[in-house]
């Protein structure tokens, strides 16, 4: 068994999505490593910050992220693991790219009760605030203004008995 610390540079932009880790931002990892009969079991820890907008308000975010991961790399020839050890070396870039972008968090929120935009004038609502103004309702969509949980009322229903095959 072998353990590392180390800190390496994001070598592209990772995520897609609101949030991303930019390229050059440093990923501090802590790795273990170990020889089991199939190949080297790699165990890490990866510590790095991901940059962003909130997915209510459009408020910039910066946040940082912690991953854990564990990975076997299986000698050349075996079919059982997704990686390979290559000359008593394992990557671990695919490991830890795919790790941090499926932790991303995909709604991100600058904070849990964000009250996001007002629909009218587009600026950021503090907590417990109201929108400016009522929308306007889309004319298209009037005639769905009356209608009530109980708009099936009596008058609306057919009788059983006058119901016709």
């Amino acid at each position: 068994m072998r353990e590392f610390a180390f800190s390496v540079p994001a070598p592209d932009k990772w995520g897609e999505g609101l949030v991303f880790v930019p390229s050059g931002q440093p990923i501090e990892l802590e790795v273990r490593l170990e020889s089991v009969h199939e190949g080297i079991l790699a165990t890490a820890e990866a510590d790095t910050v991901y940059e962003g907008v909130c997915g209510r308000c459009l408020m910039e975010l910066t946040r940082p992220l912690r991953i854990e991961f564990q990975e076997l790399f299986g000698y050349s020839g075996d079919e059982a693991s997704d990686f390979e050890v290559q000359d008593d070396h394992v990557d671990l870039e695919t490991p830890v790219r795919d790790s941090i972008v499926l932790a991303l968090p995909f709604q991100p929120v600058c904070q849990p009760d964000c009250p996001g935009l007002d629909p009218v004038t587009g600026e950021k609502l503090t907590p417990g605030a109201e929108p400016a103004e009522q929308v306007q309702i889309d004319p298209r969509w009037a005639a769905l203004t009356a209608y009530t949980p109980d708009h099936d009322d009596a008058d609306h229903r057919v009788a059983p008995d006058t119901e016709k095959s």
